[in-house]
């Protein structure tokens, strides 16, 4: 296995873990907040196959990392019925949110795990042969993958978690216009989607970088 496979079998480790983690944290919010929907069909876990979308979990995947357009994706939408909240503006933008602050909270305890490495080697050489050398390796890739699934789920284009933000902020036509030309902007979105995400995804990368310039 060439090293190229190594990072290609970590990126799929790191993004799977990713979005189940996200979906989870979707679903878990929408439960606190009143919406027992993603949890009565089993969302609330780690297991990939109730998290797993066929074209959004590897056909996606799969093109960017054949296309070096790089590895992005989405898992099964979680189901939420809005009109359970008890506050639906409020709960709505709570339980968008909570999966790209997954996303950043893997980041930052990945990163955190990096550091504790550094300071545990200090100086010292690491033998090539040190499980330490693998471990910074997969958690990197940890923090890499999930900077870029919580910038590109912040882009507010639906249905994709930023667009619940910004549609609350519309009047009900402008809702409905917004709602309408979302499928249109999504396809747009991968036609020119590494530049966009590239924007979003670049004060994360900055803020990372600057509080952990030794691992990063």
């Amino acid at each position: 296995m060439t090293q190229s496979h190594v990072l290609i079998l970590y990126e799929i480790i790191a993004f799977v873990f990713a979005i189940c983690v996200h979906e989870s944290a979707h679903a878990w919010t929408a439960n606190k907040c009143g919406d027992p929907t993603a949890r009565m069909l089993g969302r609330i876990t780690l297991n990939p196959i109730r998290h797993v979308d066929p074209i959004g979990t590897i056909l996606v995947p799969a093109i960017g990392i054949l296309s070096g357009f790089g590895f992005v994706g989405w898992a099964k939408p979680t189901p939420v019925d809005t009109r359970n909240f008890k506050h639906q503006i409020r709960d709505d933008i709570l339980t968008s949110l909570a999966g790209p602050v997954s996303n950043f909270v893997i980041a930052l305890a990945s990163a955190i795990g990096l550091q504790l490495i550094a300071v545990s080697v200090g100086d010292r050489p690491i033998s090539a042969a040190s499980v330490l050398i693998p471990i910074s390796e997969l958690l990197r890739v940890f923090v890499f993958i999930n900077i870029l699934l919580l910038a590109f789920n912040l882009i507010p284009v639906p249905p994709l978690d930023g667009s619940h933000v910004v549609r609350h902020l519309l009047s009900d036509s402008g809702k409905r216009i917004y709602d309408g030309i979302g499928i249109f902007a999504f396809l747009l979105l991968f036609w020119v989607g590494g530049r966009v995400i590239q924007v979003f995804e670049l004060p994360f990368i900055l803020f990372f970088k600057t509080v952990f310039p030794r691992v990063l």
